[in-house]
């Protein structure tokens, strides 16, 4: 398990940015209860891990804040 600084990446950044958004907006209309509270637990064990991962590390836009 990674911990500390993540290590930044302009291009991932701006993919995350610009087709997340679209993507999470087609399947909201697609799929009924997509992105609805709860879901994470779908699959306890990725929850678990990211729930770790988001504690343990940081990106630099959290040091300026």
């Amino acid at each position: 398990m990674k911990y500390g600084m993540r290590t930044p990446s302009l291009k991932k950044s701006i993919a995350a940015r610009t087709s997340g958004r679209a993507t999470r907006a087609v399947k909201k209309a697609l799929i009924p209860g997509y992105g609805t509270k709860g879901r994470g637990w779908l699959n306890p064990k990725r929850k678990v891990y990211n729930k770790v991962y988001s504690k343990t590390t940081f990106s630099w836009f959290d040091l300026f804040k």
